[in-house]
């Protein structure tokens, strides 16, 4: 029988980042607006640094205006909750807060870590974009910069896996683990990568909010059936306060999320998956290609377009990601949200079921 106080542990975090968050956002999104924090001219360049005039014209109303760094509730709120709990259990007088608290040396302390550079790296992002956008619809870091921050957060936390925690295989369902020895490290790395290149969902209002919650809601309860109480926990404060940023993100968005959000949670979902795999015996590396699938797409779309123009000289979709060719052939964005929000949540389904019989 399930202990209710593990119950409680996972849900409890949850509904106190929602609060959390729903409290911050009045004086974020006031000093977000206050000091202007958007881009101040719309549009964009492709990775090629190419024009993208598809997008340009759907955006040309939305870009500028909106404010920028809406990820900071997200982070910021579960950061406090994580320290809170911490906070409690060493200093305050009653036991309970110590079988509440979730940071662990074991299950969280890596994901909140990866959370935070990832949530700084980004930020400093926003903020070169915003300054940059001033002359030009450029700005911020680049392409690879981003993608080497990724991959070297990727290739350390592999080779801690690999040196430190002895891991060298991954769960394959039905299997068993399947021992690749070193080879965990440069998989890992490109699987990180992946991931965070679907970071590029965060292109309409709600889009990336909704997904990344029903997937990170996905790995709360692998987690959890995994008897990882802490990583679950962790999965469902990222949760809540992904509720809580969503609230003010539905049409029309009070703010974006934009890459202080994105960088961070993408890097933590690929080492949630990782952390859920061999390491307890789990499928959680193998699975996430089935949970993250809007991820997946997203970064598989913009890539293919690019081959395609450089091989064929010509485009495969009207506009690059996904989401944005749905718009492109006279979707509301409404409705490519709502309809890949029930695609993240079929597919974390799916991904949960593979991973708890497998």
């Amino acid at each position: 029988m399930i202990e209710i106080l593990s119950v409680v542990k996972v849900i409890l975090p949850a509904a106190l980042t929602f609060l959390i968050g729903i409290m911050l956002t009045p004086h974020v999104a006031d000093f977000l607006y206050k000091n202007k924090m958007w881009k101040k001219k719309s549009g964009k360049l492709d990775t090629a640094g190419n024009a993208t005039p598809v997008y340009d014209k759907l955006y040309e109303k939305r870009d500028v205006g909106t404010p920028r760094m809406g990820g900071v509730i997200i982070w910021l709120s579960a950061f406090i909750i994580i320290s809170l709990f911490w906070l409690l259990a060493r200093f305050s007088p009653f036991e309970i807060f110590e079988k509440l608290e979730f940071l662990s040396r074991d299950q969280t302390w890596i994901p909140l870590a990866a959370l935070m550079i990832g949530a700084f790296v980004g930020l400093l992002d926003d903020w070169l974009e915003i300054r940059g956008s001033r002359d030009n619809v450029s700005g911020g870091l680049s392409a690879k910069k981003r993608l080497a921050v990724v991959g070297l957060i990727g290739l350390l936390v592999s080779t801690w896996f690999y040196i430190k925690l002895g891991v060298s295989a991954i769960g394959i369902p039905f299997f068993g683990l399947l021992n690749i020895g070193f080879l965990i490290i440069p998989l890992f790395t490109i699987v990180i990568i992946i991931i965070y290149s679907g970071g590029v969902i965060d292109g309409l209002d709600g889009l990336s909010g909704g997904v990344l919650a029903s997937m990170f809601s996905a790995y709360g309860i692998i987690a959890f059936a995994y008897d990882q109480i802490n990583l679950a926990a962790f999965c469902a404060a990222i949760v809540g306060a992904l509720l809580a940023f969503l609230w003010f993100n539905i049409p029309p968005a009070r703010f974006y999320m934009s890459e202080t959000g994105s960088m961070a949670l993408t890097i933590v979902l690929a080492i949630v998956a990782f952390m859920t795999d061999a390491l307890v015996g789990g499928v959680g590396l193998f699975v996430l290609p089935i949970i993250a699938f809007p991820l997946i797409a997203t970064a598989g779309s913009s890539f293919l377009q690019i081959m395609s123009k450089k091989i064929r000289g010509k485009k495969i979709w009207l506009a690059a990601p996904l989401h944005h060719h749905f718009e492109a052939i006279g979707w509301p964005a409404t409705k490519v949200v709502m309809r890949y929000w029930v695609i993240s949540i079929i597919f974390a389904s799916i991904g949960i079921i593979i991973a708890l019989i497998g």
